[in-house]
């Protein structure tokens, strides 16, 4: 992975110097709030609804063991215990004390991390493939040009302030992990027909109020030319995104306004002046940052390990593990392995700092003491010998991390929600535990197969509700919370917004809700069809007609029964 460079490290120990003062002047009233929000933001430190939460970078993901023990400390010395990964590939702690970020500033960047751009109208943290390197789908590891754009990107004095906030992300395999359609730039890696490597770029993509899927703005662009052109892309955005208003402001709005077309012209006659200078990208270049992300010393394997087939007939559990939170691998006899962070009763994405500690020693004694967070909040051992599997699975199991629920139901995207966020209309974690509840049964997920359900507390979509083949929206109504669902999103090469089924719902209401929805594909499904093949082929009208048939029997807390 990536080391900092002298340079890097003194950028970084300013930054926490820096920031020590500003926090110190802040404690002192010489800073009113207005005057020190845009100082702490820079940072990565909100302000929410009961303490201040530090999100902290995770560049494309990649950790290291020694890194993610850190962030075990930072949860047990700052925090209560725990941290949150994000739909970012970020981890954020939600309760810090103001008084303490500099310190905690300061344990990041001794392990070569940092805040900087996690919050804030700039370049966030870019994001990448959680199997870059070891997918047998890939065209190339991404992951150095992801690096290369996140050293041009960082303190930018050209994007430090934005119209709004600016998203990156890079894809190289057949099969799109990354949500590129959802991004403000999505990179492609391709290979033209003289088999050059390049890019088919989009822009333009975002969720939130306006959820927009990105347009492909260039067929091809050579790799040389990846920061020229997203420098003319950012050019004609900072120069024409509004910031009148701020649910306007993205980049997506923008493009929508111009036409894929004329903005593609725009952004090609300012790539005119930059196509050739000093931002383009040399070999040299290009090797010294690849260099950083050379494979581990693999053994030379004979192929699948037999023992496997054996250990999944001895064991109905590590064969349903195996199904769903083990991926192929292209050095043979290694597999990729997909540590669960949605065991029933825990919200999605949180981790103790037990557990971190815990994934840390799994990562230096089975995958290279790398490990990787993934935007669906799970995180990822990506070199692990196929013969080692029983007993990863076996110290995973033992450390609530070996739910086999990848890619099925309970396997919930959700943000923080109402519970930390001062901006969402509704909590989020009491539904996504709510629904995985009532649907606790693996025997029943493994069945009714692969979906995505996705929950997010407000219309800012940071739970990415709109991609989900099934999506779950807090709403305010009238000062209460309640939920709106929709279906058919998805992510991936055939990426969909979800389409809103009908009035919102009590919080009470939705385990039935899903049921009603669940029942409908149960009926309708062809053989071997995913829910989202069955929810394209018959549209959402049977699934609205099933959950506003009849009256939905609600449980309230108060244990009486009442009907909606």
């Amino acid at each position: 992975m990536y080391r900092y460079d002298q340079y890097d490290q003194q950028i970084v120990k300013e930054r926490v110097a820096q920031f020590r003062d500003q926090v110190r002047r802040r404690l002192s009233d010489e800073l009113t709030e207005d005057e020190f929000r845009p100082l702490r933001l820079q940072n990565g430190l909100y302000l929410q609804r009961h303490a201040y939460m530090h999100r902290i970078a995770v560049p494309y993901g990649l950790l290291s063991a020694h890194q993610l023990r850190m962030l075990a400390r930072i949860a047990r010395e700052h925090d209560r215990g725990y941290g949150h990964f994000t739909t970012r590939q970020n981890i954020q702690f939600n309760w810090i004390q103001l008084e303490q970020t500099p310190d905690i500033l300061e344990k990041l960047a001794s392990v070569e991390m940092h805040a900087i751009q996690t919050s804030g109208n700039c370049i966030r943290n870019i994001t990448s493939d959680e199997f870059c390197g070891v997918a047998p789908d890939e065209l190339i590891d991404p992951r150095p040009f992801a690096e290369i754009m996140r050293e041009w990107s960082t303190f930018h004095p050209e994007f430090a302030y934005l119209p709004r906030k600016f998203k990156i992300a890079f894809n190289a395999a057949t099969e799109d992990r990354v949500a590129t359609a959802m991004h403000d730039i999505g990179m492609n890696v391709i290979r033209n027909a003289e088999g050059e490597l390049g890019f088919r770029v989009l822009v333009g993509g975002g969720l939130g109020r306006t959820p927009i899927l990105g347009s492909v703005i260039r067929d091809f662009l050579p790799w040389r030319h990846m920061l020229t052109y997203t420098e003319a892309i950012m050019r004609v955005y900072n120069q024409y995104g509004r910031r009148d208003n701020i649910y306007k402001a993205r980049v997506k709005i923008l493009v929508k306004a111009l036409g894929a077309e004329e903005f593609a012209r725009q952004v090609e006659a300012e790539w005119l002046d930059l196509k050739d200078s000093e931002s383009t990208l040399t070999d040299a270049e290009l090797q010294r940052v690849t260099s950083f992300f050379a494979p581990p010393a693999y053994a030379k394997l004979a192929g699948d390990e037999p023992r496997v087939e054996q250990w999944k007939t001895d064991s109905k559990p590590f064969a349903n593990w195996l199904k769903r939170n083990v991926r192929p691998h292209k050095v043979p006899g290694y597999a990729i392995v997909v540590l669960s962070l949605k065991k029933t009763g825990v919200p999605p994405g949180d981790v103790t700092a037990a557990q971190m500690d815990f994934i840390a020693d799994l990562a230096d004694r089975y995958s290279s003491g790398e490990l990787r967070a993934t935007h669906e909040q799970n995180l990822v051992l990506a070199d692990v010998r196929q013969s080692d599997l029983l007993e990863v699975w076996q110290e995973a199991k033992a450390h609530g991390l070996a739910t086999p629920n990848i890619g099925l139901l309970t396997d919930i995207v959700c943000c923080p929600g109402g519970d930390f966020c001062a901006l969402a209309n509704a909590k989020s974690i009491p539904i996504a535990e709510a629904i995985a509840e009532r649907f606790d049964n693996l025997d029943f997920q493994h069945d009714i197969g692969e979906i995505d359900l996705n929950i997010s507390g407000c219309i800012n979509a940071c739970g990415h509700h709109h991609i989900g083949n099934i999506g779950v929206l807090g709403v305010d109504k009238d000062g209460a919370e309640w939920y709106q669902v929709s279906i058919g999103g998805a992510q991936g090469n055939e990426s969909s917004i979800g389409k809103i089924i009908g009035p919102s719902f009590s919080a009470h209401q939705m385990p039935e809700v899903i049921e009603r929805v669940l029942k409908v594909y149960v009926e309708c499904r062809h053989e071997d069809e995913r829910f989202i093949e069955t929810a394209r082929r018959i549209g959402i009208a049977p699934f609205k007609e099933r959950v506003y048939a009849t009256p939905i029997k609600t449980r309230l807390p108060a244990g009486e029964d009442a009907y909606a």
